[in-house]
């Protein structure tokens, strides 16, 4: 169980297991921040403004993630090319690992800005980064995956 990484309405999708190789992704999840006040006037959720054709009508673009769970930040991994959405970019994504006391790692992927640094004692619910749009992506989110040792979990 992990806490929520946005403090806004999210929708999320899960990675089918298999979908990736790395540890953590197996079954990962992908959440964009919601809105219903588009300007359809539907009233149903979108992830964007209008078309969603730049970052920035991306409802949680730039957007504060987060810590989902206690622990420490293990690993940080920079990319700072900005994919523009509906175009795939390229790996590696942004990354924060945090490590939590009992072993379990949660993976955040796709972030932008972080705020901490490696060795940084967190608990569920600081800020640690904003929602960005770089790696394997091509939409402003945030990717969260969770494993121990080589098994990945599944996030609830």
């Amino acid at each position: 169980m992990v806490s929520p990484v946005c403090h806004r309405s999210f929708g999320c999708s899960q990675h089918s297991s298999g979908q990736e190789d790395t540890t953590g992704d197996a079954l990962g999840t992908d959440c964009a921040i919601e809105d219903d006040t588009n300007t359809s006037g539907t009233g149903f959720r979108r992830p964007f403004r209008t078309d969603g054709a730049s970052n920035e009508d991306w409802y949680g673009w730039q957007a504060d993630v987060y810590v989902p769970i206690g622990g420490t930040i293990s690993h940080l991994r920079n990319n700072p090319v900005t994919n523009t959405p509906g175009t795939m970019g390229r790996d590696p994504a942004n990354v924060i690992v945090i490590t939590a006391h009992a072993g379990t790692n949660v993976v955040l992927a796709h972030t932008d800005r972080p705020r901490l640094k490696v060795g940084s004692v967190v608990r569920a619910g600081d800020v640690v980064a904003q929602v960005g749009n770089n790696g394997f992506s091509r939409a402003p989110h945030i990717h969260i995956g969770a494993y121990r040792g080589t098994t990945p979990l599944q996030i609830r």
